[in-house]
C-alpha cells in the first residue's frame, strides 16, 4: 500500500478512515472540532497559541515518511485521525476468542467495558498538556521550549485519536463520553481526571522531564496492552499512537540525561557535591524526585492482583505487552506468575494466577524498562568519574494503589515503622525547600542556541537542524 493512499488532506480533520465518506460522523467530529479547540486555547500551553513554532505533523503512518515539519501556530495544527495499516487476515492473539477473526465493530456484550477502556486512555491526553500548560513561560532554551510543544500537540493528536473511536463505535454514550473528555480538568477538586498521576501538578521543568520518562512510559505499555486488543480499530489506533509516544520519552531520557550531565560537570569543576551554589541541579535532588515520580506512575498499573485485568484479558480486549512475541498459550488458564507482596512486616514473592497478575507483569516490564534508562543515566555519572548511582525505588516504596498502599517502605525495600518513614521522608522525597530551589532556576532563556545553566545542550538539534536554529518564532 502506498504511503499516502487513503489520506485525506482536504477535509478538516486530516485522515485515513475514510471519513469523506461517512457524512455523519465527518460532520459529529466537525462539531466536536470547535469545542476542542475552546478547550485548547483555554487549557493549552499558555501564552504561545500565536507563535510559530517547529513542529511535525502526522501525515500519514508510513514507517519512512510519516510526518512533515514546519512552522505552525499551535491552534491551527492539523489534528489529524490515523489508523495504522490493516493486518491482512488478522486474528485475535489471545484470551477465550483467541484464533478468531479480529472484530471490526464492537462486540455487543463488550460494549460497557471497551468503552471504560478508551476512555481512561483518552481522558490522560488532556490531562498532561494541562499539567504542562505554563511551563513555557521558563523554558531552559526554544530546543526545549520546542519539545514540550511537540508533545502538547501529540497529545492532542492522542485525545482525538481517542474520541473518533467514541464516535465511530458508541453512538451517543461514546458523543457524551467526548464531551465529558473535555469537561474534566487536571487537579480540580470537583471535576479531575481520572487517574491519580494526571491530577498532579507539574510545576517545573526538572518534574517535567520525569514525567515525560515515568509517566508517559506507562502511556507506551497501556498503549502496547491495548494494541493487542481484539478490537482492531483500537489495535490499529494505539499501534500509530505508540509512533509518537516514543519521542515523548525521548523528552523526558534525554531532559533527565542534560540535568545530570550539568550537574557532573560542575561537580568536577568545582570539586564538590553541592552544586547549588553554581545553579545546578544536584544529584540527591535528582533523586528524590525520581523517587516520587516512578512511585506515582507505578500506581498507575493498578492492583498487583486484579479481576478486571483478568476479565480485559480474557474477552481479548487488552492484552500483554508483546503478546504475540509470548511463548505460551494465550489463554492462562493454569499459568502462574510470580507476584511481590506484602505479608505482615516482610516482603514476599507468591506465585498467584497468572490471569489475575497481568498488572504485576506488565509493571515488571515497565520497571525493567525504565531501569535500561536510569542505567544510561549512571553511566554519564561514571563516564565523569563520580562515585554516585541513582536507584529506581522499590516498587512498595511511596504507594497509594494495591497491596502497597500505605505501607511503610523505604526506597531500597525495608518495611519500616510509620516513625521512621516520616522522620526520613525528607531524605527520600522531594522537599518543600528542594522544591522551591528548583523553582527559584526556572527563568526562561530564549536567545536561539542558549541554555540554562542546569541543563546541558542536547548532543544534537531537530529534524537535521542546528542545535542554535529559532525552533520557536518568539518576535
Amino acid at each position: 500500500m502506498s504511503e499516502n493512499r487513503g489520506v485525506d488532506y482536504v477535509e478538516r480533520i486530516p485522515n485515513n478512515v475514510s471519513l469523506r465518506e461517512n457524512r455523519r460522523l465527518l460532520r459529529a467530529l466537525e462539531d466536536w472540532q470547535p469545542r476542542f479547540l475552546e478547550w485548547w486555547k483555554e487549557m493549552g500551553p499558555e501564552g504561545f497559541q500565536a507563535k510559530d513554532v517547529y513542529l511535525r505533523t502526522a501525515i500519514s503512518v508510513d514507517r519512512q515518511g510519516w510526518a512533515h515539519f514546519d512552522y505552525v501556530r499551535m491552534p491551527e495544527y492539523r489534528w489529524g485521525i490515523f489508523l495504522a495499516e490493516p493486518e491482512p487476515g488478522r486474528v485475535v492473539p489471545f484470551g477465550d476468542h483467541k484464533g478468531q477473526p479480529a472484530w471490526q465493530d464492537v462486540p455487543g456484550e463488550h460494549r460497557g467495558t471497551l468503552r471504560r477502556l478508551i476512555v481512561t486512555q483518552g481522558d490522560t491526553e488532556p490531562a498532561s498538556v494541562e499539567q504542562q500548560r505554563h511551563l513555557g513561560r521558563t523554558c531552559p532554551s526554544l530546543y526545549d521550549l520546542r519539545n514540550i510543544f511537540q508533545v502538547n500537540v501529540e497529545e492532542g493528536r492522542h485525545l482525538w485519536a481517542m474520541v473518533y473511536l467514541l464516535h465511530a463505535h458508541f453512538g451517543r454514550d461514546g458523543r457524551e463520553e467526548a464531551e465529558e473528555l473535555l469537561r474534566r480538568r487536571s487537579g480540580d477538586r470537583d471535576n479531575p481526571r481520572i487517574l491519580g498521576a494526571f491530577n498532579e501538578r507539574t510545576p517545573d521543568w526538572l518534574s517535567f522531564f520525569m514525567f515525560a520518562f515515568f509517566t508517559d512510559r506507562d502511556g507506551k505499555y497501556q498503549l502496547a496492552s491495548l494494541a493487542e486488543s481484539g478490537f482492531d480499530p483500537l489495535s490499529r489506533t494505539c499501534r500509530f499512537m505508540l509512533t509518537e509516544e516514543a519521542h515523548h520519552m525521548f523528552v523526558g531520557e534525554t531532559g533527565v540525561t542534560r540535568v545530570v550531565q550539568r550537574a557532573c560537570e560542575l561537580m568536577r569543576e568545582h570539586r564538590t557535591d553541592d552544586v547549588r551554589r553554581y545553579g545546578a541541579i544536584d544529584l540527591p535532588t535528582i533523586q528524590r524526585y525520581l523517587n516520587f515520580h516512578c512511585s506515582v506512575s507505578l500506581d498507575l498499573f493498578g492492583s498487583e492482583l486484579s479481576t478486571n485485568a483478568a476479565n480485559f484479558y480474557t474477552a481479548s480486549l487488552k492484552g500483554r505487552f508483546e503478546e504475540t512475541k509470548k511463548d505460551d498459550d494465550h489463554a492462562l488458564k493454569d499459568a502462574t506468575y510470580p507476584v511481590t507482596e506484602l505479608d505482615g512486616g516482610r516482603v514476599v514473592v507468591r506465585q498467584e494466577p497468572a490471569l489475575t497478575a497481568l498488572n504485576e507483569r506488565l509493571r515488571d516490564d515497565y520497571i525493567a524498562d525504565c531501569q535500561r534508562g536510569v542505567d544510561r543515566w549512571n553511566r554519564v555519572i561514571r563516564d565523569h568519574g563520580i562515585d554516585v548511582e541513582l536507584r529506581l525505588p522499590h516498587r512498595g516504596f511511596n504507594r497509594e494503589i494495591g497491596m502497597f498502599a500505605g505501607a511503610y517502605v523505604t526506597p531500597d525495600g525495608r518495611i519500616v515503622h510509620k516513625e521512621e518513614w516520616e522522620a526520613r521522608r525528607d531524605e527520600w522525597l522531594p522537599t518543600r525547600a528542594d522544591q522551591e530551589y528548583v523553582a527559584s532556576l526556572m527563568a526562561p532563556v530564549t536567545a536561539p542556541g542558549k541554555f540554562a545553566n542546569w541543563i546541558a545542550p542536547p548532543a544534537r538539534g531537530i529534524n537535521g537542524k542546528p542545535v542554535d536554529f529559532e525552533y520557536v518564532r518568539l518576535a
